[in-house]
């Protein structure tokens, strides 16, 4: 099938130029047309930190991964406030930061 196909591609070069550049005109009128949003995104920075620890239990990653990690985190400057979830194997801290959108501000965590 395949053998075909490139045998009908080799006799038939012309067809398959033109119609490489007609999907390349195609993609490109495609990207002029598509609308952009020019509006920016002025919500709150978020940053979602994940723990991966294979094995063990929510209670277990909470007590020695989660809680070090969201306390160490409250003390970032700036921080609005900071979520926690754990689940067997992984845990999840979601700090929110009291900055919106300030290309000029940098945070470093």
């Amino acid at each position: 099938m395949i053998n075909k196909i490139i045998e009908i591609c080799l006799k038939n070069r012309f067809l398959v130029i033109a119609t490489f550049a007609l999907i390349i005109v195609w993609g490109f009128s495609s990207m002029k047309e598509t609308p952009v949003d020019a509006i920016p995104d002025i919500g709150e920075l978020q940053v979602l930190v994940y723990a991966d620890w294979p094995g063990r239990s929510p209670q277990d990653i909470e007590d020695q991964v989660i809680y070090p990690l969201t306390t160490g985190l409250m003390g970032t400057p700036r921080v609005k406030v900071v979520r926690s979830t754990s689940a067997f194997g992984f845990g999840l801290v979601n700090p929110d930061f009291a900055i919106a959108c300030f290309p000029s501000v940098k945070i470093v965590l």
